[in-house]
């Protein structure tokens, strides 16, 4: 056990420090726009140094899209970690609707009041959404080497890991949109798993038998 003063308080008092950090630039984003907002306004709300910012941050970019991007690679976690038997499909409809079942924001079922202000502040900030756009690129790409790494098929593993992070994509922008649209997020949660399921059955019978772990 850490004493006081030693590792363990000190790593949390740090992701105390980024975390009000980023809670502070969201904040100052969505109230003022990303374009509008410096990081040393951000230091100043945040009560810490420039430097303390970019000890956390290495971006002003990082400020907003940083915590976003911690599931860049859970397309390619989910199928390296897939049981025998399982397939490259089935490995990826658990994830997501272990995701529903969660309401996890990464799949646009959060009851946090601030997601979809951010979603939509990222697609109407250029740099913000070039840079999703290079988010979803990196993890499709990632699964396409979990994939090719397993059967030595590269064209077939990217054809595989398009398809499964395309039915991802596209029902995350589902729960965006209906909600946008005025559902409550409990709503479009109560049948999430139904379209899931659907939407997943739409590509297996072209991936079932592709990667299929002995």
């Amino acid at each position: 056990m850490a004493e006081d003063g030693g590792p363990g308080l000190r790593e949390r008092k740090k992701k105390q420090t980024a975390i009000k950090v980023w809670r502070t630039a969201v904040d100052l984003f969505l109230e003022h726009g990303y374009e509008q907002v410096s990081v040393a306004q951000i230091a100043e709300a945040a009560e810490v140094s420039k430097m303390t910012v970019f000890n956390y941050f290495k971006t002003k970019e990082d400020l907003l899209m940083g915590p976003m991007e911690e599931h860049v690679e859970d397309l390619a976690e989910a199928i390296r970690a897939r049981p025998s038997g399982s397939s490259a499909v089935d490995a990826t409809r658990a994830m997501v609707l272990r995701k529903i079942a969660d309401r996890d924001p990464s799949i646009g079922l959060s009851e946090q009041g601030n997601e979809l202000a951010l979603i939509q502040l990222v697609q109407r900030t250029p740099v913000l959404a070039r840079r999703a756009m290079l988010w979803s690129v990196r993890g499709e790409r990632a699964a396409a080497i979990v994939l090719t790494e397993e059967t030595g098929d590269a064209l077939l593993s990217a054809v595989a890991a398009a398809q499964l992070s395309g039915v991802v994509g596209a029902l995350m922008s589902e729960h965006h949109r209906r909600i946008l649209a005025g559902e409550s997020p409990a709503a479009v949660a109560a049948d999430a798993g139904e379209r899931a399921e659907r939407a997943f059955a739409l590509v297996e019978k072209g991936l079932s038998g592709f990667a299929r772990r002995a």
